[in-house]
């Protein structure tokens, strides 16, 4: 026993070094795979064993354990045509309370945030947990007090409505929106079997053990299983742009029992099936369940489930059972949690609130104390200003406090927050508005989809973007090709004469051409049709038997249907050029060349994997000759040639030259093989194909043998289509010192093409690998645990660089590799016993020691990752899954505090843009789940470039110069108070008159900030395009931070001061032109109102850079409005109708007449004024800003020629070269050959082409 006990304690301890360990010598990772599962947990991989269990004992063994209790990973239960099983007791969840509600999700989706009923109490809750409302509430609260109060009720009041009121309309339009964007998915119909048939019904009653009908073209409305379908063997093909934004489509297949037997409707209203399978989770490409039904249980993976969003495509009907609906399906699982986005001005402007409060209660806290003082040295000594209340100078004082805090409230400014929501209203407009971000071709204008993060597309550091759909159209375009060591694709006539300047190849002459392809080479149609070099011809029927494509017929026209867009842009090549790929059956494949119909015996599919890299196909010619035919990669191309094959090095010479131009290559050759030497090869063959273990790595092997000593014919080169002006852009931000990270699900050489394509990689760059930070990484970890020691907390923080500065470096990582360096790889447990439970004390502090000691270990790894990818200029991140996508967006968020957006275009980029502080979604051809899931969209990636060059930076520019001139404006207007104060014996007595502290900030001097907001731009859109330098002032902060208020805060003090002494001064001793003394207390208030409105309005004048007719007319028009509201509010009318809210009768009228008067405005303004133009003219003269430089030169610039982007040095003669992109998985090899997807019975095939029926049109059999 004791024995027992030291070997758990040993394995204990050898398992937890092990984790600790950083290189895990018997698992490097795998370049070529996605990593496992987002969700997928250690007892699934502990599962995954190697060993397999014949067929007919796993049948037996199901069938007689077939309800056995589920496994923990097993437990959510499925009852199909029975709605009542899922409203038994024991699957419901207590909500609220007593409130309980069913585990099983409706299929209704809710987006929207309110409902008629709690829209007015929600929306107010919400308002007033803004710290600034809710002071505004208390404030009001405080003014009905009569002992403290100094101001009316309403000039709180009306501010706080105005407020609450505009912010609440832009929530209830923006929740209509959503309200009208569910029901428009909600209300979307499908059949569902009711009362023994199907009948339509909405997607929002559709129920968990429904049974479904789906048509061809429908979207899918849950997670379903496929019980049948009109295709053979029930497969149903789905095309998953919504989920991953690829367009090639896949293929699910039922189960043969349900393929069987479930066929009619009612059949179909009586299956009772029951399901048993793993609980709602992200997983889009794994799941695990059992069918039981007939007495037997049935396996159920990912193959069998069509998942919501997918899109049925040509299958004219399938049936489906719902096992996830709503908010349970994968596609919803999988767009993360809905996070509250704000900007980092938004934070910065409530800690300076919060500054303001403490300033406020400070100041107010002092005057108080003033006041307290006063009292018991002169109040209680003067009779006359005796008010009847016995109280303490220290009540007064503190009575004083509150009086104070009403007055100075304008310090924190009510109608801050509203004006602030509309700008970024508006300039939310001028974004769906901007016709240069418009996409005529799709009709799709650009969308600002919320409103509150327009100043923070200004201040990017890091841009996420997706490849497959965002950078790329995700179509392959066949560009060129070298036959025979000949290259074609060039502009030539058929005299092969190089043209600038050449007309398309006209295939009229081919009657299956498709009209798509635009080729200039006519010296390789006159190969072709000539026929002289028989190596061409053989070049493109290897393209058109060579594949595992399926064609249908629609309209009489061939359609093909491709596990990867490379291979149907390989065979629409093939048929352009004369060799049209029409039909194939289980054993032949047959082929038009050039108008010759022949037909092949296909006597094996040698399919492709990503080992592999290569896919061949042998045939039987109809003379009898057996040829393999072989595409592949050149890597494992070439290490398979005949040694006597021929252009060899003139082959070599030209993939060079296409990798130079970034296209994708893929290397064609051939062999004639012998009668016997096939027989005998077969026979392994057959042998391998039904091995019971390990059949892949047997097939491999048998591959192998035949795939030798064969001929080269040439190599191909594809274009994966970049979405017009990507490199322009790219090239734009990285000026703008943007930096640019790729995450795709793609493979790494695709990957690296595209970085290449787009210029984010050039010949200068040096590569980095997973494996190569691997190192770098471990080493620094080494260091940093060798300085480690007592004294390191006390040590200063070194920040050493991974690599010598100068130097051009970009990082393209894996997402196993991924795992593996940010230590996020899921370990098997050790099948030894260990000791679950810690039994002493010390066991469980040694644990949680140890614990923490890993995950500070983990943190640190992970810093030294970021801080590693961020010294490089371009990080490309590929075959990584959704939930690595939003993770390396939150470490870079976490460790650079650096503002991310992110731009994707399908479901597995939801969580990604979710995660970074911006998302963008790209919409088009693709689904909406990005869309939907965004802050802004638009149709194309080079829009991205005027979204943040233009558009983000003015709106921050904006924000800026708003938010610096609102603080100063409510600082000089409210520190008039308190240096009034000192005169009045801090009695907390207003120096203006209550209305115009009311409509001050609501309509005085509104108008102008806010249009300064809206308008205001330092320079023109082009040149901020042409100057993307000017882009960094916001990745800085350099235009509003703490700085910048105290700025404003002085400047608000130095002008209260001027505004409230010259006046003061002039007032001490003056006679007016009728020898009375216009110093009262009133005309003292009107003149220093009126100087304060003229010299903030002329401020903003001075602060606007765009001069247009409505800042003008908004800035006199504000000084006339206060001027005639004001005589009104003055006037003897007005007085007798209101008596007590209007009692400054005559006053403005009365002083305003005496030109000494006007003198004192006009002195007090310029004394304001005078000494800011000073400084701004020395500032621009003597340290002009890159935007004064450009506003200086402008008229210049603006006749300069156009600015063209610096072209970057392409690559020369490489070695580098893309891998063809076949698929992700395999192909339908298996499918073929089997004979799954070829219909029962046929029309003979000069009847399908003569009648332009579907070839592979099914009859079904009763």
């Amino acid at each position: 026993m004791p024995s027992d006990l030291c070997l758990q304690f040993a394995s204990s301890m050898n398992s937890e070094r092990d984790s600790e360990t950083t290189f895990e010598e018997d698992s490097q990772p795998n370049d070529e795979v996605v990593p496992y599962s987002d969700d997928e947990t250690e007892d699934e991989l502990e599962d995954q064993g190697p060993a397999v269990e014949p067929e007919q004992n796993r049948v037996n063994r199901e069938a007689e354990e077939q309800r056995e209790p589920p496994r923990k990973d097993c437990t959510w239960q499925v009852k199909a045509n029975d709605r009542s099983f899922h409203e038994q007791p024991h699957f419901m969840n207590t909500k609220f309370f007593c409130i309980k509600e069913s585990k099983y999700a409706n299929n209704a989706i809710k987006t929207y945030k309110y409902n008629a009923f709690s829209f007015l109490p929600m929306n107010l809750f919400e308002q007033f947990k803004r710290a600034a409302n809710f002071y505004f509430l208390i404030l009001l609260i405080l003014q009905a007090i009569p002992q403290i109060s100094t101001l009316a009720w309403y000039t709180t009041l009306f501010p706080l409505l105005v407020v609450l009121g505009i912010t609440a309309m832009k929530d209830l339009v923006d929740d209509v929106a959503r309200h009208k964007m569910d029901n428009e998915i909600n209300n979307r119909t499908c059949e569902v079997i009711k009362d023994g048939r199907f009948k339509v019904t909405k997607w929002k009653e559709i129920q968990v053990g429904d049974i479904i009908r789906l048509k061809k073209n429908d979207f899918i409305p849950a997670d379903i299983l496929l019980l049948s379908s009109s295709e053979p063997n029930s497969l149903c093909y789905v095309e998953t742009a919504e989920l991953d934004g690829e367009t090639n489509l896949k293929f699910k297949m039922a189960l043969e029992i349900t393929h069987q037997y479930l066929q009619r409707e009612n059949a179909l209203t009586t299956f009772d099936g029951f399901i048993e399978c793993e609980e709602p989770n992200n997983r889009l490409d794994k799941f695990t369940g059992t069918l039981f039904w007939r007495n037997t249980s049935f396996p159920l993976d990912a193959d069998k489930i069509l998942l919501r969003g997918c899109v049925i495509r040509n299958t004219d009907f399938c049936h489906g059972m719902v096992i996830f609906a709503g908010a349970d399906t994968k596609i919803m699982k999988n767009s993360g949690k809905t996070r509250f986005k704000r900007t980092k001005i938004d934070y910065l402007m409530n800690y300076m609130v919060y500054t303001i409060f403490v300033v406020l209660i400070l100041v107010s806290a002092g005057l108080a104390i003033g006041h307290a003082y006063w009292e018991a040295q002169i109040g209680n000594n003067s009779w006359y200003l005796y008010d009847g209340e016995d109280y303490t100078p220290s009540y007064r004082g503190f009575l004083n406090f509150w009086g104070y805090i009403i007055i100075l409230n304008t310090m924190v400014p009510i109608s801050l927050y509203v004006s602030v929501e509309v700008i970024r209203l508006g300039q939310s407009y001028f974004i769906n508005w901007d016709l240069q971000m418009y996409y005529p071709d799709k009709d799709t204008p650009a969308k600002a989809r919320t409103t509150t993060l327009n100043e923070q597309l200004g201040q990017i550091h890091y841009i996420f973007s997706d490849k497959t759909g965002t950078l790329t159209q995700n179509i392959m375009t066949f560009k060129k090709c070298c036959i025979n060591g000949q290259i074609y694709g060039d502009h030539r006539d058929a005299s092969q004469n190089n043209h600038s300047k050449i007309e398309p190849v006209d295939f009229s002459w081919n009657m299956f051409a498709d009209g798509k392809l635009a080729f200039y080479d006519h010296y390789l149609i006159e190969q072709i049709r000539s026929g002289k070099e028989s190596e061409v011809r053989q070049f493109f029927f290897l393209l058109a038997v060579c594949h595992t494509v399926m064609v249908d017929r629609i309209d009489g026209q061939l359609n093909y249907q491709a596990a990867s867009p490379d291979e149907g842009a390989l065979v629409s090549a093939a048929r352009n050029f004369g060799f049209a790929f029409l039909a194939r059956t289980q054993n032949t494949i047959t082929i038009s060349e050039l108008g010759t119909e022949r037909t092949y015996d296909v006597l094996a599919i040698l399919d492709f994997n990503s080992d592999r890299k290569r896919m061949s196909i042998i045939v039987r010619t109809p003379e009898g000759n057996i040829r393999l035919y072989c595409k592949g990669a050149d890597t494992v191309i070439y290490e398979r040639l005949h040694q006597m094959s021929p252009t060899k090095q003139e082959t070599q010479d030209a993939l060079d030259i296409f990798a130079s131009e970034t296209l994708r290559t893929l290397c064609l050759c051939y062999k004639e093989i012998e009668e016997k030497e096939y027989e005998e090869w077969n026979k392994k063959f057959m042998a391998a194909s039904i091995a019971s273990t390990n059949r892949d790595e047997a097939l491999d092997k048998v591959y192998e043998e035949i795939e030798k000593d064969l001929i080269l014919l040439g190599a191909t080169a594809i274009e994966d289509k970049l979405q017009d002006g990507v490199p322009e852009t790219i090239s734009k931000l990285a000026k703008a010192d943007i930096k640019i990270w790729v995450l795709t699900g793609d493979k790494k050489e695709t990957a690296e093409n595209i970085g290449f394509a787009c210029e984010l990689l050039t010949e200068d760059t040096t590569i980095c690998y997973g494996e190569d930070i691997n190192a770098l990484l471990h080493t620094r970890m080494e260091n940093q645990r060798n300085r480690g020691g007592v004294y390191a907390k006390f040590a200063p923080p070194v920040h050493e660089p991974f690599f010598p500065s100068g130097e051009n470096r970009a990082l393209i990582i894996t997402g196993s590799w991924l795992n593996e360096i940010l230590q996020e790889k899921k370990t098997k447990r050790s099948k030894i016993l260990k000791l679950k439970f810690p039994r002493t004390e010390e066991e469980r502090r040694m644990r949680t020691q140890s614990k923490r000691r890993l995950e500070a270990r983990k943190e640190q790894r992970q810093k030294n990752f970021v801080d590693l990818a961020c010294e490089c200029s371009a990080v490309i991140c590929c075959r990584v899954t959704p939930k690595q996508k939003a993770m390396v967006v939150d470490l870079v968020k976490r460790y650079k505090k650096a503002i991310t957006l992110a731009i994707g275009d399908g479901a597995n980029d939801v969580n990604m843009i979710k995660t970074a502080h911006i998302g963008v979604g790209i919409s088009g051809q693709e689904g909406m789940q990005a869309v939907m899931s965004s802050d802004y969209s638009f149709a194309q990636f080079r829009y991205l470039q005027r979204l943040l060059l233009v558009h983000g930076r003015w709106s921050y520019i904006r924000m800026c110069k708003f938010l610096r001139y609102f603080f100063y404006k409510n600082f000089a207007f409210t520190l008039v108070h308190f240096w009034y104060s000192f005169f009045n014996g801090y009695s907390a007595q207003t120096a203006y008159e209550d209305w115009f502290i009311t409509l001050y900030n609501v309509l005085y001097s509104s108008l102008p900030v806010l249009l300064m907001g809206l308008l205001d731009q330092d320079v023109s859109d082009k040149l901020s395009l042409r100057f993307p330098g000017l882009y960094v002032v916001g990745q800085r902060d350099l235009l509003f931070n703490y700085k910048k208020f105290f700025v404003s805060l002085v400047h608000g003090i130095l002008t209260s001061m001027i505004l409230f002494f010259i006046p003061l001064g002039a007032y001490l001793q003056t006679v007016g032109q009728d020898g009375e003394a216009p110093s009262d207390y009133q005309s003292f208030a009107v003149t220093i109102a009126s100087a304060l409105i003229i010299t903030v309005n002329f401020q903003i004048g001075l602060d606007t850079s765009y001069w247009t007719f409505v800042n003008a007319f908004s800035i006199f028009g504000s000084i006339a409005l206060y001027f005639g509201i004001m005589f009104d509010f003055h006037s003897a009318g007005i007085h007798v109708l209101f008596p007590s809210a209007f009692q400054f009768t005559g006053t403005a009228s009365n002083a305003l007449r005496q030109p000494y008067i006007w003198l004192t405005i006009i002195l007090t303004v310029a004394v304001c004024l005078l000494p800011v133009v000073a400084i701004r003219f020395l500032s621009m003269t003597i340290w002009p800003s890159e935007s004064d430089k450009i506003q200086k030169h402008r008229k210049r610039l603006k006749a300069e020629e156009q600015w063209k982007r610096r072209q970057v040095f392409r690559r020369g003669v490489s070695s580098r070269r893309s891998a063809y992109a076949f698929s992700h998985q395999r192909g339908y090899a298996d499918l073929i050959s089997s004979g799954r997807s070829i219909r029962k019975k046929r029309s003979p095939l000069d009847a399908i082409i003569a009648d332009g029926t579907a070839e592979y049109r099914r009859t079904v059999e009763s």
